[in-house]
């Protein structure tokens, strides 16, 4: 009898802890930032493969091959509309659209992120977001003509801002808002992706975002986007500071407190940005626990970063000469 109620106990524990992960309604996939289009941003509008690049059908083929279910690429603002309320770059928008289509071919989910940080740059000025000369009805008009231009297309998500800084009080919840309202009075279907101030910093989150939850979409298909570098200053440097710190379980208590968050408020959520440098077996270790914990609470996550021309970047997974980068050897544990 004391075994039969055992397992009756452990069996009712099982079905609370699927319930409260499966509540995200967006099962666990393993996605990467592949970067190049947001590159030489001291050269905007720039030309491409000079100052810029996008991916290619072998970078998108090698992560699908290694199991990888999204991909999220980053863009810039200026490039897509040369000016504030002009029409969209026909070059650049056709860049986009032939990467959406390799997406396709290799049943990959496309994001498409707005690399811009809340500025937007001219010849002489950066100009900040929220303010006159860079307004909130800015920010939703290359919003709703980037999902129009798409609407025929299969983008999985629009992140309409990365990492907004500078932006603060209720600016970045106005500004969101806005973008929502463009996307939607064109699209239905793609989740919009909202990134939180602060480096969207996962482990401040009640405290820096806790605002984002009233933000309102028709199609209730807003995922929360928060980033979790394990460094002493969440800034994905790594610069040696502190390296006798490094504990095991460090990346779960700095993701747990934004998961706990989306559980309370019954919210779904991603983490845009994770990534470790491959030549220290701690670093690794503390990559594993994270992974585990997110994956038991059904967490997705895009690991930083890919992309050709990354070089000797030390968090880089884009493969060498044929060959893996070390954290990839982690990362496939959960791409399986």
């Amino acid at each position: 009898m004391k075994n039969c109620l055992t397992s009756i106990l452990l069996l009712a524990l099982i079905l609370i802890a699927f319930t409260k992960t499966t509540a995200q309604d967006v099962s666990f996939k393993l996605g990467i930032n592949l970067c190049g289009a947001e590159f030489g941003f001291q050269n905007l509008p720039g030309s491409i493969n000079k100052d810029y690049v996008y991916p290619s059908e072998s970078d998108i083929e090698y992560f699908a091959k290694k199991g990888f279910k999204v991909i999220a690429l980053p863009f810039r603002w200026e490039r897509i509309q040369h000016e504030l309320n002009g029409e969209l770059d026909y070059n650049e928008l056709s860049e986009i659209k032939s990467f959406l289509v390799k997406c396709s071919r290799y049943n990959i989910h496309a994001t498409l992120t707005m690399q811009n940080f809340a500025t937007y740059s001219t010849s002489n000025r950066v100009l900040a977001l929220g303010t006159s000369k860079l307004n909130f009805n800015d920010f939703k008009d290359v919003w709703k003509k980037i999902a129009a231009a798409l609407s025929n297309y299969n983008v999985y998500g629009y992140d309409i801002m990365n990492e907004p800084r500078n932006i603060f009080g209720r600016k970045w919840f106005k500004a969101a808002q806005h973008a929502i309202d463009g996307i939607r009075e064109v699209d239905n279907n793609a989740y919009i992706i909202i990134d939180g101030e602060n480096s969207s910093f996962s482990y401040d989150w009640k405290y820096d975002n806790n605002k984002l939850r009233k933000l309102n979409d028709p199609a209730d298909k807003i995922v929360f986007d928060a980033h979790c570098y394990f460094d002493y200053n969440h800034s994905g440097s790594y610069d040696g500071k502190f390296v006798r710190k490094i504990s095991p379980t460090m990346g779960v208590e700095k993701v747990k407190p934004f998961i706990d968050w989306l559980k309370k408020y019954n919210k779904k959520g991603i983490i845009g940005e994770f990534g470790v440098p491959g030549n220290d077996k701690k670093w690794l270790e503390v990559m594993d626990n994270f992974l585990a914990y997110i994956y038991q609470n059904g967490i997705s996550a895009n690991y930083w970063a890919a992309g050709a021309w990354w070089n000797d970047y030390p968090l880089s997974i884009h493969p060498q000469n044929g060959y893996d980068k070390p954290q990839m050897a982690i990362l496939e544990k959960y791409l399986r």
